[in-house]
């Protein structure tokens, strides 16, 4: 199965909880500038799917609009797939 993600997905912890990680911003001359930078280079660096994309994370990045015919095709692939095992070695003899 395809492990896919659409362009417009964020990866990674929601806003509200970032401003638990954000460090001494208190200290900064204007904190709100600083808490937005550090956001910016959040979302840049480790809420991007192309970053997750590169590193293996998900097979392929689509765009929204393309992600029905995409679940579509990988499920009507597996709708007729069968699973074949390989033949037992030994057989469960009674004792």
């Amino acid at each position: 199965m395809d492990t896919l993600l659409e362009q417009e997905a964020e990866l990674g912890a929601p806003e509200e909880e970032l401003g638990g990680d954000l460090g001494d911003l208190g200290a900064a001359e204007d904190p709100a500038a600083a808490e937005a930078q550090f956001t910016d280079e959040y979302r840049e660096h480790f809420a991007n799917p192309y970053i997750a994309a590169e590193r293996g994370y998900v097979d392929d990045v689509v765009r929204p609009s393309e992600t029905r015919g995409r679940l579509i095709r990988t499920l009507e692939m597996l709708e007729h797939k069968v699973q074949t095992l390989p033949r037992k070695k030994h057989g469960n003899l009674p004792l």
